[in-house]
């Protein structure tokens, strides 16, 4: 008979039961050898052929680590509280990989925060500013390094590769005494054995660590961080032999950026590295896992002549030349892990396509050789379909999420094997016909629409210093103007007034006049702190993307298709699934209702075509551009009825720009053009007087600068305290930049409130490198997750600093 787990952390207000975390397939008939949180694993009889899942959610379906977490930060709850529900999860999900029939079942891929930040932790690699004394790392010196403390600010944060996860940065140099200061990997190794289930501990490579690392302050930036391979080789050393002593039979190093465009030396790393590693290693099965991309055929050649690994990786959905390497040669004895399932997507896989796939390579390299897996981890799906109980059941029947997707693995492997579950095949096939044939995918006007952008590159036709001069005349800006991103803090009492407005407990009527009195108070707030260019702070916003998706055609929503961003901020990816257009102004109503409450200028706030599109699961039946172009167009209708509402200044965010960009230089240039251009098209209508910015933020972007020039904004506000004014160097490396620009002075993400010198000190340096005539002041990003009491001192100082140095320019002059 088999059980269902439930736990009961220490707190109420965590109370869940793990059959909350079920999964099941939404087919018809879900493979018999799946069980539902059995406590015993599924018979070696059903495991005929191999499967491997990369990585699992962290968050758990219903965010049940983003609210301990938060609880755990507020001092609402224990250390001990935090970590019995990190346990109730890791345990759920092993239990549910093994109850699904997977072999290959990865531990150490749940993390607090980010699994780059607990290699960091890991190596002992803490940056001194952190005063840590050695010995085990704690929460204190772990949360510390991701989100700051009162007294230092947090490390870096950028995009993981070209997703909307975002991992702490380590800061390393000549001088880092790495040790042995976290045995987390080896923990939750045993933690798993005790449940009966015997894991693949999974640790970041360390090439691939010290190519996403970046020099200290204060360490040359030519330093080469190769150059420390033997320093934290020990430690991984040290960590593989707990491991095996511990009893585990495989390891699963990620190394990513093998799909990255690397030069001999950097290959050469990988040689080195798994030499050194060969004799620690030795009595191991050894994966190294790579995704996102195509890996470049001379790091195929690096990666399947390395001795010490007994099996490697691929993405199959996003590397499909990869294919042609692996027919061209692949190494005899060796296993190949196919990621032939997407973990970047929602979409039902075609199961018959993959199965045929995998038929392939297993005629070239051994049909025993070839084990199923997931393109990489589904850390960037969502979690389970069966809590999506409201979603449109022909929609439903397309989709697959995380829980779905290793039922796909599973039931690929069996059929691999010669063991097909011709019913659940059937199925399959059903929806993807299903899917094909809908009506309500496609709309020949959005079609024709977009068809008809071609021809054109959509520019403003007047310069855009021409343009500045008339907003200039029509604002009456001060020099330095200051302004913020767009959200202000979401208060408890605000998000339950939306929940009861969607669950229909309250009126239109009650719901309209608490948000008017919730715009009303941040427009005052605004006012008082002297702020120029004000926002009316979105408060009718569950999400900056989903608000939007919410009101165009094209989009569904899920109630619980969370996905983890950074650290306990989730965000819930609209699906793409047809045609784009908008059927009725989006913004209007609220950014004319604010406008009217002051005599200051108040920015229209919508989000870019580009940022809306990487940041939803975008329909996978035509290419990306074309989708991105209808998105464009529908933006574009907004910014011109906002004109015609009086609104002057406009904001379009492409936070995500950047993170779209190809992880292979050969495909950026076709990237950024049809990326910039659909930003283009949103605004290429308007008057030369309305003012058009746009901000992007957590990305390196220097790489990019004349792309963003491209974009011939306005004004643009982007990202650049968190990352130690990294963006600034482009400036003073002779790039003229003529429109407004506003770098962020302070870290939005860390509750720090960053004193008034502080700032003044950061709009010097800007202004080294830039003219005061198109400086802005603003903070990093949206003020959404922070609280009033964090917000209105931090941008008291903000406004002070401003003014101090518009009083040190005007006496120069």
């Amino acid at each position: 008979m088999n059980k269902v787990l439930s736990f009961q952390c220490l707190t109420p207000s965590f109370k869940f039961s793990l059959s909350s975390l079920s999964f099941s397939h939404h087919y018809h008939s879900p493979p018999r050898s799946f069980l539902r949180f059995s406590v015993r694993a599924s018979s070696s009889s059903s495991r005929a052929m191999s499967s491997h899942i990369v990585g699992y959610p962290r968050m758990g379906p219903k965010r049940e680590l983003k609210f301990a977490l938060e609880s755990f930060w507020d001092g609402k709850s224990s250390a001990e509280e935090l970590k019995q529900v990190a346990a109730n999860l890791r345990s759920a999900i092993w239990k549910q990989m093994a109850d699904a029939g997977i072999q290959h079942i990865p531990s150490n891929t749940f993390s607090y925060y980010d699994q780059v930040l607990d290699t960091t932790a890991m190596l002992g690699a803490v940056p001194d500013r952190y005063k840590w004394n050695g010995g085990e790392i704690g929460f204190d010196i772990y949360f510390s390094m991701a989100r700051g403390n009162a007294s230092v600010p947090a490390m870096e944060m950028t995009k993981w590769f070209d997703t909307n996860y975002h991992f702490i940065v380590p800061e390393l140099g000549p001088d880092v005494k790495f040790s042995y200061a976290s045995h987390k990997a080896v923990d939750e190794y045993n933690e798993a054995k005790a449940l009966g289930v015997n894991t693949v501990p999974v640790l970041v490579g360390p090439v691939s660590y010290l190519l996403l690392s970046k020099p200290a302050k204060g360490v040359e930036k030519s330093f080469s961080l190769l150059s420390l391979i033997d320093k934290i080789l020990p430690v991984y050393k040290e960590v593989v032999t707990e491991l095996k002593t511990a009893g585990a039979t495989w390891i699963q190093f990620d190394e990513p950026t093998l799909v990255k465009d690397l030069d001999a030396h950097q290959l050469q790393a990988f040689n080195y590295a798994y030499a050194e590693l060969e004799s620690t290693l030795s009595g191991l099965n050894v994966l190294v896992e790579t995704y996102f991309a195509d890996v470049p055929a001379e790091a195929y050649k690096t990666l399947t002549s390395l001795k010490a690994v007994t099996a490697y990786g691929f993405d199959l959905v996003r590397g499909t030349k990869t294919l042609d390497l692996i027919k061209q040669g692949f190494p005899s004895g060796k296993l190949l892990f196919a990621g032939i399932v997407d973990g970047r997507n929602i979409w039902a896989n075609n199961l018959e396509s993959s199965l045929n796939t995998l038929k392939e390579l297993g005629d070239i390299v051994g049909k025993e050789k070839v084990v199923v897996s997931t393109s990489c981890s589904l850390l960037h799906t969502a979690v389970d379909l069966v809590n999506e109980t409201k979603l449109d059941q022909e929609i439903k029947s397309w989709l697959a999420f995380a829980a779905q997707k290793i039922v796909e693995v599973n039931a690929l492997s069996k059929a691999l094997s010669g063991q097909k579950d011709e019913v659940y095949f059937s199925s399959n096939a059903a929806a993807l016909v299903s899917r094909k044939s809908s009506p309500r995918v496609t709309n020949e006007d959005v079609q024709k629409a977009a068809a008809a952008l071609k021809g054109s590159d959509h520019r403003r036709v007047t310069s855009v210093s021409s343009r500045l001069d008339a907003q200039q005349k029509k604002l009456n800006l001060p020099s330095l103007p200051t302004t913020t991103i767009g959200s202000f803090p979401q208060t408890a009492d605000l998000r339950r007034v939306r929940r009861e407005f969607k669950a229909k407990k309250i009126s239109e009527e009650d719901y309209i006049r608490f948000i008017k009195e919730e715009i009303n108070n941040v427009v005052k707030i605004q006012e008082e702190l002297d702020i120029d260019v004000l926002v009316h702070g979105e408060p009718e916003r569950n999400d900056m993307v989903e608000y939007f998706g919410e009101q165009l055609s094209g989009f569904t929503f899920t109630a619980n298709g969370w996905v983890q961003s950074y650290g306990s901020r989730c965000v819930k990816p609209p699906i793409i699934y047809g045609d784009v257009s908008r059927p009725k102004p989006m913004t209007v109503f609220w950014s004319s209702t604010a406008q009217s409450l002051t005599k200051r200028p108040m920015k229209g706030m919508l989000t870019g075509p580009v940022t809306i599109l990487n940041w939803s699961f975008v329909r996978d039946d035509q290419p990306r551009f074309e989708t991105c172009y209808q998105i464009a167009l529908a933006i574009k209708d907004e910014v011109e009825d906002l004109e015609k509402a009086g609104i002057t200044v406009i904001q379009i965010d492409e936070a995500a720009l950047r993170e779209g960009l190809p992880l292979r230089k050969s495909e950026e240039s076709f990237y950024l053009n049809w990326a910039v251009h659909s930003f283009r098209i949103t605004n290429c209508g308007v008057q030369d007087t309305t003012q058009i910015h746009t901000h992007m933020c957590y990305s390196n972007f220097n790489d990019i600068i004349h792309s963003i020039i491209d974009m011939d904004a306005d004004v643009i506000t982007i990202e650049n305290s968190r990352s130690d004014e990294k963006l600034l160097s482009v400036f003073r490396e002779g790039v003229k930049y003529g429109a407004g620009i506003g770098p962020g002075v302070y870290d939005i993400h860390s509750p720090r409130i960053p004193p008034t010198e502080e700032i003044a000190d950061r709009i010097n340096k800007m202004l080294a490198v830039l003219e005061s005539n198109i400086l802005w002041v603003n903070p990093d990003c949206g003020l959404k997750t922070r609280k009033y009491t964090e917000v209105k001192p931090a941008l008291t100082n903000m406004v002070d600093a401003a003014k101090l140095i518009r009083k040190q320019l005007a006496s120069s002059k």
